[in-house]
């Protein structure tokens, strides 16, 4: 089956991974809607896009369109969400899914009633070096887990900070852009979810009324403690990520990135081994995955659900560090 996609939102992310990874799946683009009809066409013209515009229900309308990708600002991702669902037509969500979590779970209840595909474009869970951690963990090569640390910490480069500085209203924040990805990677890792958080945040350079940094502890149903720090404002600190367990720990260094690229080791009694993943186009895994669930073949890479749950997480660090007290985080009635 060839799927046909409208592009809801010209967008960085759009341009640098997704327009690739869609047509690399057999996909074809039709559509791309901006705001802007200028920056629409440009688009088009720039990524050979036949149709464009910024009217959504008319983009919509068109029969053709099999499924849309979401990639607006993200007070913008619940209107638009829930217009495409009422047209039939498969969704792919960029995070956070919405600002509230009410919005998040009506946009995942709509899209089951129905009867379409809904996914989060959480793409870490998609790149080798996580499935590799993910193996080792369930493997039993490191025991009993006592801690993962989060490495999240970057330097947000001049053509993607704009809103994401300074407009609280459109969901900005280093915590609904980064600490959203951290929730999704501790529960694709440890196959559990958060149950209670402390935390701080700070504006430490960037930051025009939004939190550019933010630090928090997650509490785990295993007992296993979650460290977190994801900031805008670090240009050399590296990310990774690492898991310590009774028997071993695994050091993953430069994985938390849109690039297949990175190092794992595996430390244990018996030495250090560094440990092989493969080096797929994340995003083109994640298309793939979503184009299987269409045909009815298994599950998108993050489901709906899963997009709830990390922000679910991130309302209650953001909760948590406003407030400086212990948090609870609450599913929605959903775990």
């Amino acid at each position: 089956m060839r799927m046909r996609w409208a592009l809801i939102g010209a967008s960085t992310i759009a341009r640098q991974y997704m327009v690739g990874a869609i047509r690399a799946g057999h996909g074809e683009i039709s559509h791309v809607l901006s705001a802007s009809a200028e920056r629409a066409g440009t688009f088009a013209a720039a990524h050979h896009i036949p149709n464009f515009g910024s009217d959504l229900e008319e983009i919509l309308a068109d029969p053709d369109i099999d499924a849309v990708y979401i990639s607006t600002t993200n007070e913008k991702h619940l209107s638009q969400a829930f217009a495409a669902v009422k047209a039939v037509k498969h969704v792919l969500c960029e995070k956070p899914l919405a600002l509230t979590l009410e919005d998040a779970v009506a946009m995942v209840r709509a899209a089951d009633e129905a009867g379409v595909v809904f996914a989060t474009n959480h793409h870490l869970r998609c790149s080798g070096s996580h499935r590799a951690v993910r193996a080792l963990i369930a493997s039993g090569r490191i025991g009993r887990v006592l801690s993962l640390r989060l490495h999240h910490a970057v330097h947000l480069p001049p053509h993607l900070q704009g809103w994401r500085i300074n407009a609280p209203d459109a969901g900005g924040g280093v915590i609904p852009d980064i600490t959203v990805h951290d929730a999704d990677v501790a529960r694709f890792l440890l196959g559990e979810d958060p149950v209670a958080v402390v935390a701080q945040m700070a504006s430490s350079g960037l930051g025009e009324g939004v939190e550019d940094s933010a630090m928090s502890v997650w509490t785990m149903p295993s007992g296993a403690m979650v460290m977190s720090h994801e900031s805008f404002t670090h240009p050399f600190a590296g990310s990774g990520l690492e898991v310590h367990g009774t028997d071993g720990s695994i050091f993953a260094r430069d994985v938390m990135t849109q690039n297949p690229i990175g190092l794992v080791d595996l430390v244990t009694a018996s030495g250090r081994e560094a440990i092989e993943f493969e080096k797929h186009d994340l995003y083109e895994e994640g298309v793939r995955r979503f184009h299987a669930a269409v045909a009815g073949e298994g599950e998108p890479a993050a489901t709906g659900l899963d997009g709830v749950k990390s922000l679910a997480v991130a309302l209650a660090v953001r909760d948590a560090a406003i407030r400086g007290v212990r948090v609870d985080v609450n599913y929605g009635g959903l775990v």
